[in-house]
Formats: C-alpha cells, structure tokens, sequence
C-alpha cells in the first residue's frame, strides 16, 4: 500500500512540477518586465456567486483595471492577461500563457465565498503556493481547484488529481517553490495596501492552489473578497469598489517591481518589533552554518531547517516576532535578511519539529534545506536524504 501511494506522488509531482529556469524580481536593464494577469473563472464557469453578481465578472472587472493601470504608468512592463473577456480558460492552460512569456510575475485574481449566505464575513486575503495550514485554507483551495472538474481531459491533464479529497493535497507536503520567498513578499505588500485601502486584512497564507503550482515564477492568487456578504458583493461590484481594490494590487506591484521590500515581518505572523530591540544588531543571531542541531560540522549532507520570516531589517535574538523560538538563525538573500529555526540532516525530525512547535506560531512557515552553506532546492534534498536514508 506505501508503495503504491509513493508511485502514485510520484507521477502527480511529475505533471505538476514546474518548469524549471529561475525568474529575476527586477527585470534586467533594458529588459521588459512582464506580468500576467488571470481573471479567474470565465465562461460557462461562473465562480462564486452572490445575490446580484458573479464571481467571473467582478475577477475580470478588477484583472482589466489593474491591467490599464500598469500599461499607462509604467513603460518598461508588458501586460498579458489570460483572459480579456467573458471566456472559460483551462487552469493549466493559463500556467501555459505564463510559463510561454517568461514572465517576471503571475497575479491570479479571485473574489471569495462562504456557505452561509447570512455570513458577515468580509475582507481580503492573498494566498502563495504551499501546504494548507488551517481547513478553512484548504476549503479555498479545493473551491478554486474544482474548477478542472469541467474540463473534458482533467483525469489525464492533473494526473488524477482530485481537488475535493483531502488526501490529494498530500503532494503538496513534498513540494517546495523555488519562488517561495518572493512570492511571499509580494503577497506581503499587497495586503499592506489593502490595509491602506481601508479593505479589511485577512492576512497571508498558503495552500495548495493548481494553477499556481504549474507556473515557474513568483505568483499569488488574490481573493477580493466575500461574494455571498451583502455589503460586501456591493462593494466589490461598484465602479468605486473595483477601481479601488486594483489601484491597491497596482501600488503593491509597483513596490515589488521596483524593489521596495517589505520593512518588517510578516503581516500576521509577527508582533511589531518594539524599538529597544530594533536597536540591536542582528550579528546578536547566529548566521547560518552547515551544522546539524548538535552542532557536528555537515560537509556531504544537506541540513533542514524552518523558515519563519523575513525582515528588511536586522533583529536581536530576544525581538518578540520571534515568538519565544530560540535559537534561531539567518540567512541573507536578494537583500533580505531571512531567519531560520532549528537545523537537522533528518527531513523527518524537521518536519516533525515544524509541525509540533512551529505551525502553531508561524502559520506560512516553510522548510528550506543548505549543503555546505549554500541554499539548495528542498526537493533535490528531500531526494538525497531518501537516498542516503
């Protein structure tokens, strides 16, 4: 039974694993930015919807607003949509556009639901690829994910994926996007401008989203807001509603694009930092190294660790966003300071460390893995720990 439950994670990580060829934040001098936009839903796919409108409509509203806004503000970046009108797109095919341009950035654009239609529940949240780590983010992915049940090959194109078994999501444990961190800033940024926007802040979060999972650079699936909240539906669909919610994602996007990167920890995730600690130095941290959680020097191994979050500046060991974990480590990349908690040649122990003391802490945390103190694909460690196994 173990063995056909591996064959099976094989062949379904071997058709929705990314193509490969890392994509840049920044474009390079004299090279055009590109972003695409996905509307989600279209066609005889409605989305969610609510008393007046439709899931479909409001997402392309909001897709073509952000559009205009980045063709006429900035001249270096070129916009692709994956859809401009009122059709049905193939999930994977809207991967396709994207991977096809080599774009720079994928921003997928989604309004939620819930099933009560007396719910009062409202706000926006943006969500990057990853496993779920509360049912309720597990219940927007298989919403979202559903969408491939009316598509006439989707046995054969998601290698049998079921988007309402929970056990299908286990793929999701054993994939990591090489993307991840930019992603995860990006997605930072937009929800600081919802806050701005007066929309209320639902957070960040991860799940495992298909149509995110096939594109090979940094994306994020933004949902809106609640379709089936009265009040909300009719803010999301007034002129004022939509104009607002993409000048929100606009200004994110002009951060991102122009290396404005988050000055804190994450949105939800950390407590503000109180000034006594953003004082200290981070050299208060340990750096980090390829030592196992004994502190044996690791040369030919690659070493796990947990990431909990990312900060634009330094801080001291004792800094509260760090939520009594200790001790932890950090790691410099693409100018950020990244921190670490716990380190272990066992992919197992980690797992099982993140799982018991970490998630209830840091929800969006990640496993990231270093061979001789340089960062490598977690995937190819997770492999090479099962061989050396």
């Amino acid at each position: 039974m173990q063995t056909i439950r591996f064959y099976i994670l094989s062949v379904m990580l071997s058709v929705l694993m990314p193509f490969s060829g890392y994509q840049e934040t920044h474009a390079a001098p004299g090279k055009t930015f590109t972003v695409v936009i996905d509307a989600g839903h279209g066609g005889h796919d409605p989305g969610a919807i609510g008393k007046r409108g439709k899931e479909k409509n409001i997402n392309l509203k909001v897709a073509m607003k952000l559009g205009k806004l980045i063709e006429n503000n900035c001249a270096d970046t070129k916009v692709i949509y994956t859809r401009n009108r009122d059709v049905f797109v193939p999930l994977h095919r809207r991967a396709e556009i994207a991977n096809n341009a080599k774009a720079d950035l994928f921003i997928s654009i989604h309004t939620n639901s819930i099933a009560s239609r007396s719910s009062q529940v409202s706000g926006a949240e943006t969500y990057t690829l990853g496993l779920h780590r509360t049912e309720e983010n597990l219940e927007v992915a298989k919403k979202e994910n559903s969408v491939i049940l009316i598509e006439d090959d989707y046995k054969q194109q998601y290698a049998g994926f079921n988007p309402g078994s929970s056990e299908s999501y286990i793929i999701f444990e054993f994939m990591q996007d090489k993307n991840m961190s930019q992603s995860v800033d990006f997605a930072k940024m937009i929800q600081r401008q919802f806050k701005q926007g007066k929309r209320i802040d639902k957070g960040v979060h991860q799940a495992g989203f298909l149509v995110l999972r096939a594109t090979s650079m940094p994306s994020v699936l933004v949902e809106l807001g609640y379709i089936t909240n009265p009040n909300e539906e009719s803010y999301l669909l007034s002129e004022n509603g939509s104009t607002n919610l993409a000048q929100c994602i606009y200004r994110a996007f002009r951060n991102y694009k122009d290396g404005h990167r988050p000055d804190n920890t994450d949105i939800k995730n950390a407590e503000t930092p109180v000034q006594n600690d953003i004082e200290e130095t981070v050299a208060a941290i340990e750096p980090e190294t390829t030592k196992t959680a004994n502190n044996s020097t690791v040369s030919e191994k690659p070493v796990f660790k947990i990431q909990i979050l990312t900060s634009g500046k330094a801080l001291s060991a004792k800094n509260r966003a760090f939520k009594g974990l200790s001790p932890v480590s950090y790691y410099k990349e693409n100018g950020l300071i990244k921190y670490t908690y716990g380190a272990d040649t066992n992919y197992n122990s980690i797992l099982k460390l993140k799982r018991n003391k970490v998630d209830s802490k840091f929800k969006d945390a990640f496993i990231i893995a270093f061979k001789n103190g340089k960062k490598i694909n977690v995937n190819q460690a997770i492999k090479e720990f099962k061989k050396n196994k």
